[in-house]
């Protein structure tokens, strides 16, 4: 390997383990009893302009990282695999239609801004799982992670509102745990670059 290969690999292992550092500090903040990120999204700047037809029949909202806030207040349940698929971030404007049969049909029609980072996947006293990026916590959908197979430890690509702090994150990729070590493996060795993986393309309910 020369020299130009070590020095890419000597970077790629510091930077993974400074990545490290900082989730470890996290989660022990965390365990002592320190708070995840809260949303500072401006919600109800948002759902002012937003309408809902007579009869109720179409309603647009904003997601807040699980539901749909209509203009009222009231939630609406997003399906966690459309949210998953869709990438959905807070602060995204949706539009509703309840249909005839009462099935609820959700189409985006203003996303926000996104900003993507690169964090650790990890899983609190309570089973739930959380993105560590930039030194906070992050919420994610369990729909996405199931979809990509991913475990504690994998690094992940989440999605973020440009503007604002939220809890919650939309999950773009997954690295497995040991792929850095596959990969330099391949350097050596000059294997072929294996694919990407690539989440489903956006689709509507």
């Amino acid at each position: 390997m020369d020299n130009l290969s070590n020095l890419a690999l000597i970077a790629q292992m510091i930077d993974s383990a400074e990545k490290n550092i900082q989730s470890a500090k996290q989660l022990l903040r965390e365990m002592m009893g320190g708070a995840s990120v809260k949303s500072g999204f401006n919600m109800s700047e948002k759902l002012g302009s937003l309408t809902v037809t007579e009869g109720g029949k179409v309603i647009e909202g904003v997601f807040d990282g699980q539901n749909m806030v209509g203009p009222d207040g009231k939630q609406y349940p997003v399906p966690a695999n459309y949210a998953s698929k869709s990438k959905l971030v807070v602060g995204d404007v949706l539009k509703l239609t309840i249909a005839e049969d009462g099935s609820f049909i959700y189409k985006q029609i203003g996303p926000v801004e996104r900003r993507k980072i690169l964090g650790i996947l990890s899983v609190d006293e309570r089973g739930d799982f959380k993105v560590i990026a930039e030194g906070k916590s992050f919420r994610v959908l369990t729909a996405s992670l199931t979809y990509f197979k991913s475990e504690p430890g994998d690094e992940v690509t989440i999605v973020l509102p440009q503007e604002g702090e939220v809890e919650w994150a939309a999950v773009e990729n997954v690295i497995k745990k040991g792929a850095g070590a596959v990969a330099a493996a391949d350097i050596e060795m000059e294997s072929k670059p294996k694919k990407r993986l690539k989440a489903d393309d956006d689709e509507e309910l």
